[in-house]
């Protein structure tokens, strides 16, 4: 998982990823391709 100040751009990369708020944190998160995930915070 990788940590990004900005995750404007990462929310882009395909279109199973989503943006996810947990615990105050900003989560990417695609089920079809794992490797896409990613947190800011």
């Amino acid at each position: 998982m990788k940590v990004r100040r900005s995750l404007k751009s990462l929310k882009n990369r395909d279109k199973g990823c989503q943006l996810v708020s947990r615990k105050g944190k900003l989560y990417v998160i695609n089920k079809k391709k794992p490797r896409f995930k990613a947190r800011q915070g």
